[in-house]
């Protein structure tokens, strides 16, 4: 497990699994501070699911925003707009499980457009 970085998405990563030995799959622990958002995203080529374990947030995919709590999986189809934001009183926390497995390369930055 790699220690915990800041990516320019806007919220703190830790890598529990994404090697070429395993391409078909990546986990990693996401957090995102109280009051702030991850930046408006898609990723190219790779479904996304977000499993969240702590805290309470609004998620946005596509046009379509709603309220998510722990225990609660978000489906995140390749090239969707999205972004989630931590709408409570500690960080909020979740898995991005990504298939195939996440590559920086196939990050856009949508915030930007």
């Amino acid at each position: 497990m790699q220690k915990e970085y800041y990516f320019k998405e806007g919220c703190f990563i830790e890598e529990w699994m994404n090697t070429r030995d395993h391409d078909d799959m990546s986990i990693a622990r996401a957090r995102v501070e109280v009051g702030t958002e991850t930046k408006v995203h898609a990723i190219k080529n790779t479904v996304e699911r977000y499993a969240i374990l702590n805290g309470t947030g609004t998620v946005t995919v596509a046009e379509k925003s709603w309220q998510v709590s722990v225990g609660d999986v978000v489906n995140i189809e390749p090239e969707q707009a999205q972004k989630i934001s931590n709408t409570g009183a500690e960080d909020l926390i979740f898995l991005a499980i990504c298939t195939p497995r996440f590559q920086p390369s196939n990050y856009v930055d949508l915030s930007k457009q």
